[in-house]
């Protein structure tokens, strides 16, 4: 793994594989190779991005959900501290061939699952996007909702409708929201980049704002440090794994589609030393997410696990002011980098000659809407887990082939030229433009959890303990059988090939 080459042998490596003609179904503006100018992330660019991306409204609940279960507050930051360290490979095993290349995500998937197999991994990563983008767009619409004036609050229309399934209040809040966060998107990468970089300071200032609220109010944090773990040793790894994996499950995501923001990074230390602040900020921030929940304890004499409602419930005219911006920023920079980006990526690779980055996160952000994330969200949190554990069992899979076929098939050598060719010869066509052999494999990492998941939200009643297992550990599970399977086959038909160009070698009798 050579990481120099990215910034000085790698750009006359992009100028060679210039002078072929990419096909026009297969690139625009968008999908091609990212230029040298282009490249414009630093390291501390990369890593306002992920300060960007943790703070949120959804990270601040995670270790709190953990505590809720029974873990001490320590055991509940070390799960997530853990998964993200584990994470941590991934993410930046897959981000090299990004910034090696330029290359985005839909396009570093045409290797693995070939020119026209790349649809399937990019619009699963979509799906799962547009869900997420409605989720979060909807929770910063509760955040405008909760600053409304009392009155608006108590009006009939801020009754629930039966049809829409929420009020229609609450539904304007949420398309308030919405339209606010499209004007970013409208700008572009450099747009997001721009907002990433500038919100990340003002984030961190907030987040300690709040934590300091929480110390000065609850005299210290005695309260927290002394609720100790209520879990047996066995009730307490029982409950480990399935929120390692839910934690994992978090930005599973984003360590396929990572290459759609690394492309743009200067070299690839930028890129490592960006994403390797990942598990501290999130620890720091389910830290503070952790702390402030248990001192509204003894503030309050309650319990507020959400932040949205403690920020309503300290109450005046600034708090408010500053509750809107904060939750409004944190929410719109993790949204947009998170959800915007993959999915309009995958739209533009289906048809580049449609859709633009552009329309593609017009389209995002309308399937956002018909997601319906109120109703995601109101058969309560159990059900975002079932969303969270069940969709890594997509995620899982699909990083496990595109990372064994990079590293250990090709070596980390893609031919740039061939990724933009519809010709059978290419090297990545394989049968048809589908890599049957990676399809394959997507498909025994999925089988082995769908039983789990149907017993989770309800359509069979009971299966086996190992089918349980299996689920509460989907990530691990898809990623190592798929990937294994994916090396497995592709060596035997290595071998096969092999045999075949050797036979003709052979006298005729």
């Amino acid at each position: 793994m050579t990481s120099s080459s990215s910034s000085s042998g790698g750009d006359h490596h992009h100028h060679q594989s210039l002078f072929f003609e990419p096909d026009p179904t297969l690139t625009n503006d968008d999908l091609k190779p990212t230029t040298s100018d282009q490249r414009t992330f630093t390291g501390l660019e990369m890593a306002s991005l992920w300060v960007g991306l943790v703070v949120g409204v959804p990270t601040y609940y995670l270790a709190g959900s953990l505590v809720d279960l029974g873990m001490a507050w320590w055991q509940g930051i070390a799960t997530v501290v853990a998964a993200n360290v584990i994470l941590l490979f991934p993410l930046v095993l897959t981000g090299h061939p990004g910034t090696k290349y330029g290359i985005s995500f839909p396009v570093l998937a045409r290797s693995s699952f070939g020119i026209r197999g790349a649809h399937i991994p990019t619009l699963l990563r979509a799906l799962v996007g547009c869900g997420w983008y409605g989720i979060e767009t909807w929770i910063g619409g509760e955040a405008i909702f909760l600053l409304l004036p009392e009155t608006v609050k108590q009006s009939t229309l801020a009754k629930p409708l039966p049809w829409l399934g929420t009020s229609p209040v609450e539904f304007a809040c949420f398309i308030v929201f919405w339209s606010a966060q499209l004007g970013i998107v409208w700008r572009g990468i450099d747009g997001i980049r721009e907002l990433e970089k500038y919100s990340a300071p003002i984030l961190i200032l907030l987040t300690c704002c709040l934590l300091t609220w929480s110390y000065v109010n609850a005299g210290g944090f005695g309260h927290m440090l002394s609720l100790s773990s209520s879990l047996s040793n066995s009730e307490f790894w029982s409950l480990f794994f399935p929120s390692l994996t839910a934690n994992i499950s978090f930005w599973a995501t984003l360590a396929l589609n990572i290459p759609d923001f690394t492309r743009y990074a200067k070299t690839q230390k930028d890129q490592i030393i960006g994403q390797a602040g990942l598990p501290i900020f999130m620890g720091a921030f389910t830290f503070v997410g952790l702390a402030v929940t248990s001192s509204t304890k003894v503030i309050f004499g309650t319990l507020i696990s959400n932040p949205i409602q403690l920020l309503g419930a300290i109450g005046g005219v600034w708090t408010k002011i500053l509750a809107i911006v904060g939750i409004s920023l944190a929410t719109i920079t993790t949204n947009i980098a998170a959800n915007v980006v993959a999915p309009a990526n995958a739209l533009v690779n289906l048809s580049p000659s449609k859709f633009t980055f552009r329309k593609g996160a017009m389209l995002t952000a309308l399937l956002g809407i018909a997601f319906q994330p109120w109703r995601l969200l109101q058969s309560s949190e159990s059900f975002v887990y079932t969303w969270l554990v069940g969709y890594s069992a997509l995620m899982g899979p699909i990083g496990g082939i595109i990372l064994v076929d990079y590293y250990l098939i090709r070596k980390a050598d893609l031919s740039v030229r061939d990724l933009y060719t519809l010709s059978p010869k290419g090297t990545y066509y394989y049968s048809g433009g589908y890599n049957l052999a990676a399809v394959a494999a997507l498909i025994v990492g999925i089988l082995p959890v769908v039983p789990g998941f149907l017993n989770k939200v309800g359509v069979l009643g009971s299966v086996g303990g190992v089918f349980t297992v299996i689920y509460n550990n989907a990530w691990f599970i898809s990623f190592f059988s798929s990937g294994i399977f994916y090396l497995m086959v592709s060596y035997v038909k290595r071998n096969r090939d092999n045999q075949q160009q050797m036979e003709p070698l052979l006298p005729q009798s």
